[in-house]
């Protein structure tokens, strides 16, 4: 079985990039092999911060993501990570559509699965629907609650679009705050969250004791809500 893990929301800002760093760091920590494309072509995160596991993607033609299907028919016991850019959910629709893409998966035991991250507006809710509206129930989703962007999603609770999505089998999990000045530290120094934990050399890594420890706490809570899915 393979598993291609697609990282979206369509909306700027809302964390896609982290939760596709956090992803991958978690393949890491549980040694499963992955390999990663990053279709940002401005300031990609993956190639920034997980360079030796990643190649770019730029979405500019209609066979742009076939190497994504084909990595994955190589090595199914390897997982693959597909960060998306912000607007490219007509581009990935339009993909799926011409190459059967999802037909094919399922000929060749291949799961799919899409991360919707999302923050506490109501913009992000009305893309939730749209993504329903358009592949709810074709492929594994998994919402994505970004506190780091906004605590309360009011705004979703009440729309009756996470119901739907549970409904339709999606999972929910919450990405807990992490302070913003632990996570510049990190950005700062271009650190994956490995190295942030455990490089000692505050020069090297910007983070000082405590900063670390709590980049381990917000890790394994990460890992435990990811723990609870197949991936």
């Amino acid at each position: 079985m393979s598993y291609i893990h697609f990282i979206g929301g369509e909306k700027g800002g809302v964390g896609k990039s982290l939760v596709a760093r956090l992803l991958a760091q978690y393949f890491i920590d549980r040694s499963v092999p992955f390999v990663a494309f990053d279709t940002d072509r401005s300031h990609g995160a993956l190639l920034r911060f997980y360079a030796d596991f990643t190649a770019p993607a730029v979405l500019d033609q209609h066979d742009s993501l076939d190497p994504v299907i084909e990595r994955a028919m190589e090595d199914p016991s390897r997982r693959i990570l597909v960060d998306l850019a912000a607007q490219t959910q007509a581009t990935l629709a339009s993909w799926f559509d011409d190459s059967d893409v999802l037909g094919f998966a399922a000929e060749n035991g291949i799961t799919l699965t899409w991360w919707h991250v999302m923050d506490a507006g109501r913009d992000s809710v009305d893309l939730l629907r749209q993504w329903l509206d358009q592949f709810g129930g074709q492929l594994k989703l998994v919402i994505v609650l970004n506190e780091i962007r906004g605590e309360k999603f009011d705004i979703l609770d009440a729309s009756g679009e996470r119901q739907r999505a549970e409904a339709l089998g999606a999972s929910v999990i919450s990405l807990r705050r992490l302070p913003d000045t632990t996570m510049q530290k990190i950005d700062q120094h271009s650190a994956s969250f490995w190295a942030a934990i455990n490089h000692p050399d505050r020069s090297s890594g910007g983070l000082g004791m405590l900063d670390r420890q709590r980049v381990k706490v917000w890790l394994n809570r990460v890992y435990g809500a990811m723990d609870k899915i197949a991936l």
